[in-house]
């Protein structure tokens, strides 16, 4: 009996830590999507050396991620998504690391790379750690 109280607080600890980077994330990657369409292309274009229209697109994703991040959970429908959503971000994230890496040097990457690790943390923790579950 202690031993199922203990893992039931432990998958409720493990639920809000998730909830928290859930909401980080969103807010960092709803930001970062954001200023892709608040910011002139021709001044981005000239920080990183990708076309306008692709920083668009990932600009696009981000916030999508970000919402895909949060609103499963919180309406309980198809909550399928939020690691899926973690997932799709961790491939954003991941490009973003290797372009630092790259461009830039090591001490750059090292936020992007600290940010595709709490996205894989998500995307693992609500498949298989502590799945939302749909209401019913």
């Amino acid at each position: 009996m202690a031993d199922e109280r203990s893992a039931v607080g432990e998958r409720k600890g493990i639920n809000v830590a998730l909830w928290v980077i859930q909401v980080l994330l969103a807010l960092l990657f709803l930001f970062a999507g954001s200023m892709k369409f608040i910011i002139p292309i021709e001044v981005m274009t000239k920080q990183v050396a990708l076309p306008g229209a692709f920083l668009r697109f990932i600009g696009a994703a981000e916030i999508l991620g970000a919402i895909g991040l949060i609103l499963p959970g919180l309406l309980r429908i198809r909550t399928a998504l939020t690691p899926l959503a973690a997932s799709g971000l961790l491939v954003i994230v991941i490009g973003a690391t290797v372009l630092m890496l790259r461009t830039s040097g090591v001490t750059q990457a090292i936020s992007p790379f600290v940010t595709a690790l709490l996205s894989a943390f998500v995307a693992y923790g609500r498949w298989r750690l502590v799945p939302l579950r749909d209401r019913r």
